[in-house]
């Protein structure tokens, strides 16, 4: 009874185990199909990613190449800039200097011409002086000539006329005297005020010299007019104005001669004036060419200013693109991972149901040798032990080709296992890489964003 019981419960052990095989061959069998379909959209997104990163490989190698040849760029303009701001500034510092030059030339011009304006009203004012003395000399020998006559006259009359006529020849001579004294006053006034009107329109180194020559000559006309008009006196007086015409012509000549020198510096200097306006006409062109090729300068930056922001805006758009995918690829990282989490568990379930299946098969095998010893033992007693006996042998091979199935299953998910870790193993290291690439273009964008503000 005892072996019979036994048998029983091995039994039943054995259609459970068979009941729940093929529910776990079916789970392996979608495994499996789950397995191939993923490992193909499995490749078709990595075929997508890798070229996502040739795409963005591509793109930071051009990126870095427009930023070389922007820095290039911005160091040539920079060596244009500063020499075109060297020559401004030595052509700002030579049109402050020409037109210093300029100013102090003008403002000796000026005063050349205020000389020369001077200088010809001296020589006018001398002219006039000449012709007064001139008519002044003319007057006196005419007054010396009549004052010979009338003393001729008065001898020969008391030459011929004796007494009676002396009181008329000498209130004659009287009258006379009386009128050439009361002439010589009025002849000295109006020496004197044409004296005073010459030295007003003399000037003062002029007026200044002759003032002892004008004294002088006030005192011989005094004396003159107390000496009856001598000839000593009058030829002295002839040889003083002599003097002062010479030395007015020696003064004349010197200011000529002072003249044509100021004529000289004033074509010297006008010479200059239109150097100074050449250069300064020179410089003006300079500086216009300056101003167009800055102008050009500064519509060329803007040009490769838009056509760099433009490419920013398509490397921001890139960027955008590339963290988003990354986001995806994150996201898709995280799934995989809780899958192979999942399949682990599964793992350890075939596991510890593969120990359970190979206790239950150590336990069957050990009852299998039971039932051959007492078999043996017994060498068939009974026709009944031998029908158990083909019914256990039957239920042993089911359970074998059971176990047999369940391994197969079992080296079938390993397989899948180690497939699904490995291309775990795989994803994890390109999501490594796609993260070191990330950050190697986030530098290169910081480094493009600096080298942009300090351009």
């Amino acid at each position: 009874m005892s072996q019979v019981t036994s048998s029983t419960t091995q039994s039943a052990s054995a259609a459970q185990a068979g009941r729940r095989l093929p529910n776990n061959d079916a789970a392996v069998c979608v495994g499996v199909a789950g397995g191939g379909y993923g490992e193909t959209e499995w490749e078709a997104r990595e075929s997508q990613r890798q070229r996502e990163l040739h795409e963005a490989r591509a793109r930071a190698a051009q990126m870095e190449k427009t930023m070389k040849w922007w820095s290039d760029c911005t160091a040539n303009w920079r060596e244009k800039w500063s020499k075109v701001r060297n020559e401004r500034n030595k052509a700002r510092e030579e049109s402050k200097q020409l037109n210093i030059k300029l100013d102090v030339a003008m403002k000796e011009a000026h005063s050349l011409k205020r000389e020369k304006n001077d200088l010809e009203l001296q020589i006018t004012q001398l002219k006039k002086e000449m012709e007064n003395v001139h008519s002044l000399m003319m007057k006196h020998a005419g007054q010396f000539h009549r004052a010979d006559t009338n003393e001729d006259a008065e001898a020969n009359g008391r030459d011929a006329n004796c007494s009676p006529d002396i009181s008329s020849d000498g209130l004659k001579n009287v009258n006379s005297e009386d009128g050439l004294v009361t002439k010589l006053p009025n002849d000295v006034k109006d020496l004197d005020i044409e004296e005073f009107a010459l030295k007003g329109a003399m000037p003062k180194h002029l007026s200044e010299l002759d003032e002892a020559a004008a004294a002088e000559e006030k005192r011989l006309i005094q004396q003159l007019s107390k000496d009856d008009f001598d000839e000593d006196y009058l030829l002295q007086k002839i040889s003083m104005l002599q003097l002062r015409l010479d030395e007015a012509q020696k003064t004349l000549q010197a200011e000529r001669d002072e003249k044509h020198e100021l004529h000289k510096s004033i074509e010297k200097l006008a010479l200059e004036l239109q150097d100074v306006r050449g250069r300064q006409e020179e410089l003006r062109s300079a500086k216009q060419e300056a101003v167009r090729e800055l102008l050009t300068l500064q519509e060329q930056h803007r040009a490769e200013m838009r056509i760099v922001n433009n490419s920013l805006q398509e490397e921001i758009a890139a960027r955008e693109n590339l963290e988003r995918r990354l986001s995806e690829l994150r996201t898709e990282l995280e799934h995989l991972q809780a899958e192979n989490a999942s399949e682990w568990g599964k793992r350890e379930r075939l596991e510890s149901e593969k120990l359970a299946l190979e206790r239950d098969n150590k336990k069957l095998r050990a009852e299998l040798r039971d039932y051959q010893e007492r078999s043996d033992r017994k060498c068939r007693p009974m026709q009944a032990n031998d029908v158990e006996l083909r019914a256990l042998q039957q239920e042993l091979s089911e359970r074998n080709k059971e176990i047999s199935e369940v391994k197969m299953s079992h080296a079938k998910l390993k397989k899948l296992l180690a497939e699904t870790n490995t291309e775990l193993g795989h994803a994890v290291r390109r999501a490594e890489q796609y993260e070191a690439e990330l950050t190697a273009y986030m530098r290169c964008q910081d480094l493009k964003n600096t080298s942009v503000q300090f351009s």
